[in-house]
């Protein structure tokens, strides 16, 4: 596995790894288990896919905005844990906001799963659950949370 090269043969890169806004751990270890605070459609401090989907976010550009946050799950890893200090990602938890009729959710969410696995073959495989909420902080569409099971050194 070789997630950056991955990336490379993806024209993808990691963005700028961006700071809490507020007091907790972007990234929190629990003995071989890592947490990754919910990370939003930010790209090198710029917010991104702002608005409700199917509205003003169309569910191909969700699919982009979630894209945009497992890009960004990614890059704390790299940054705080290393890409060679993992074996897996477990599980993530995947947050939107939308108008009543929209239903596309698992498209969207598609857009986070398929990077993992694109990245980080067949430790990017993981389980998931879809929550629809009433608001995202800064009117963002999505937002992703993850957990990584860590190698024992």
């Amino acid at each position: 596995m070789n997630p950056k090269l991955n990336l490379d043969k993806l024209g993808l890169k990691l963005p700028n790894v961006s700071s809490p806004g507020g007091s907790y751990l972007s990234v929190n270890t629990r003995k071989d288990i890592a947490y990754v605070a919910i990370q939003f459609p930010i790209l090198n401090d710029e917010y991104k896919y702002q608005g409700r989907l199917g509205e003003e976010i169309t569910t191909d550009q969700g699919f982009e905005a979630m894209e945009l946050c497992a890009l960004n799950v990614l890059a704390q890893i790299d940054e705080k844990i290393g890409f060679e200090n993992i074996l897996g990602l477990n599980h993530i938890d995947a947050y939107f906001q939308s108008g009543k009729d929209w239903d596309d959710s698992p498209i969207v969410v598609n857009g986070a799963s398929e990077l993992f696995v694109n990245v980080l073959e067949e430790k990017g495989t993981h389980s998931r659950a879809i929550f629809g909420v009433e608001k995202l902080p800064r009117n963002f569409s999505v937002g992703l949370t993850a957990t990584f099971t860590l190698k024992n050194e």
